[in-house]
């Protein structure tokens, strides 16, 4: 039997903090019986990084979804700016997700199309900017990304790293305000993880956008981010400043961090 979301009032949900670039509110989410995210609120600052962390399986990409409306809420609200996400249908939240940059986990790069092409098809597909400029847009997004000349390659010429370079390319091609990452160090050697840090960092300064990752890299994580959202059994149980959660006493946040074994983090 499906399980019921509890009641709830407008009068009980926080409004949204206007200065901020996401504003969440009391957000769930149940697949049947199973509650993955259980009323969560926190609101992710303008032109930051904001990363969330937790062990596998306590809903973390769960809640990308929903932040950029793949998956509707159980109960809860998402805001950018003055706009529910939840509340456009067709066309307003097509445009409102076409504002949003999303580099995948695995880069989700069209494996038919040339590194031009895929850098190019938000371009072609939101714009009706002439071929000359897409090309200059394309060739511009792939020197700040470190591949200048590289248009003519097919994805399965590059790296692990590279496709993920070409990916966050195209995720910045039609320079969003805000950039979602989904495990960017996924799948990629301590060497290669670390240049792709370096990278987001410099693309976040030369942007000025807000990023938004998923990560599970307690390094990179620390390296990155200026604010740190820790999920645990769909819970939030920590979200602030890199200084407010390295200082935390939290022992789910000092087992995670520490890599320890013993404590409350069940061992599967």
């Amino acid at each position: 039997m499906a399980e019921t979301a509890p009641a709830t009032t407008a009068e009980s949900i926080a409004p949204p903090n206007p200065d901020a670039a996401i504003s969440v509110r009391d957000l769930h989410k149940w697949f049947g019986s199973h509650h993955v995210l259980k009323g969560m609120n926190f609101d992710i600052p303008k032109g930051e990084i904001t990363v969330f962390i937790g062990p596998s399986g306590t809903g973390k990409s769960v809640l990308m979804k929903t932040m950029v409306g793949l998956l509707r809420p159980s109960r809860g609200e998402v805001w950018y700016g003055n706009t529910n996400i939840h509340k456009l249908r067709g066309k307003q939240l097509y445009e409102l997700r076409a504002t949003f940059g999303k580099l995948f986990q695995d880069a989700a790069l069209f494996d038919s199309l040339s590194v031009y092409e895929n850098v190019a098809f938000p371009l072609h597909r939101h714009t009706d900017y002439p071929e000359e400029k897409i090309r200059d847009i394309v060739a511009e997004k792939l020197r700040q990304v470190g591949l200048p000349g590289v248009e003519h390659k097919m994805p399965g010429e590059l790296s692990g790293g590279m496709r993920k370079r070409v990916g966050l390319a195209r995720a910045i091609a039609l320079d969003p305000e805000i950039v979602f990452f989904d495990e960017p160090n996924s799948g990629l050697d301590p060497v290669m993880s670390a240049a792709i840090d370096e990278l987001i960092l410099e693309t976040k300064e030369l942007t000025g956008a807000t990023f938004v990752v998923i990560s599970h890299d307690i390094e990179g994580t620390f390296k990155i981010a200026d604010n740190i959202g820790m999920l645990y059994m769909g819970e939030l149980i920590q979200f602030g400043t890199q200084e407010e959660i390295r200082s935390a006493d939290n022992p789910i946040l000092r087992q995670f961090f520490e890599r320890r074994t013993e404590g409350p983090i069940a061992i599967a």
